[in-house]
């Protein structure tokens, strides 16, 4: 840690190392993205941000995130969250095959059943197939009625609105909302801290459904949908909503990353490599599929980098409950 500001000890960037979590529609090989095959159950995902990711960089290196979290909380977080878990849960999705229909619960459902919190979440597309997709939401005027009987008649498929997906494409995901995402695209997730899922249907694979806690949560009309984005000198914004805002860089030219003290933040490389310096902590890098952690405190830093980079950025967007 560097010298304190105001009481609290000044972190300074910090690099994550990548957790792999197996998933049956997911890939055996992950190149170009991550140089990882599996030797055994295909992987679906790669957590980024997960409690469990190890820092790489700095004086944290070797501890996992939600070590780091519960021994910095103010000077991780910022004042005022004490108590609390790292906010945002990043993942890169690699679907070989459907996922399953389901929806997450908001935040006073999870609350109701012993779990801290709901799940929202956004989808940014990093690359995209032609003819792309995913299922988001109900058609109008269907019923959870016609929801259970479609589960049953294995037709639920019918019942779900679809949406294109091309590369550069954000789609926004708040609990409530049926949805699946479907072969075709490689997807950067940004949510709230939970994995809590409700499956609704899964084509006849062998895996626990949740039918009545999926036909509680699930809402007929969400805010779901495709982001249109907003630029802004070299800052698209991508996504800005109750629990995040997600923005995109493409840097060159010297160009400088926006600042933003005193607040948290998670840098992504979604093209090109840089380096990330500054006073009082040894530079690294920060390749392709990699992330950085700036903490509130982080002092001074530096994004360094030759001809061009591409940056997605996430921030939290409100304070995250207590587990």
């Amino acid at each position: 840690m560097a010298s304190a500001v105001n009481g609290v000890p000044s972190i300074a960037p910090f690099r994550l190392a990548p957790e792999f979590h197996t998933r049956i529609w997911g890939f055996q090989d992950l190149a170009p993205w991550f140089q990882m095959k599996a030797s055994g159950d295909p992987i679906g995902e790669v957590w980024l941000t997960g409690d469990n990711c190890v820092a790489e960089t700095g004086a944290f290196g070797g501890k996992p995130l939600k070590q780091i979290t519960a021994e910095s909380e103010a000077a991780l977080l910022g004042p005022g969250h004490a108590g609390e878990d790292f906010p945002l849960l990043v993942k890169v999705l690699f679907p070989k095959e459907k996922l399953s229909v389901q929806v997450h619960p908001d935040d006073a459902m999870a609350r109701k059943y012993g779990e801290p919190r709901g799940k929202t979440e956004c989808w940014y597309s990093l690359q995209s197939a032609p003819g792309a997709s995913v299922a988001l939401g109900l058609k109008p005027g269907v019923t959870k009625e016609q929801v259970r009987q479609a589960i049953k008649d294995a037709t639920l498929e019918n019942l779900l609105e679809y949406v294109p997906m091309s590369a550069g494409d954000m789609v926004y995901v708040d609990a409530g909302t049926v949805h699946a995402i479907l072969p075709g695209s490689v997807i950067l997730e940004t949510q709230q801290n939970c994995d809590l899922t409700y499956r609704l249907y899964d084509y006849g694979r062998p895996r626990e459904l949740h039918l009545d806690k999926s036909l509680e949560a699930m809402r007929s009309s969400t805010h779901a949908g495709k982001v249109r984005p907003e630029v802004e000198g070299n800052r698209t914004t991508l996504v800005d909503e109750q629990y995040f805002r997600v923005d995109r860089f493409e840097l060159e030219g010297g160009e400088k990353l926006e600042e933003l003290p005193n607040q948290l933040q998670v840098l992504f490389v979604s093209d090109g490599s840089a380096t990330i310096s500054g006073a009082g902590f040894e530079p690294f890098s920060l390749g392709k599929c990699q992330v950085a952690v700036i903490a509130a405190s982080a002092g001074i830093w530096n994004l360094e980098y030759g001809g061009k980079v591409e940056v997605i950025r996430m921030i939290t967007r409100t304070g995250v409950t207590a587990s």
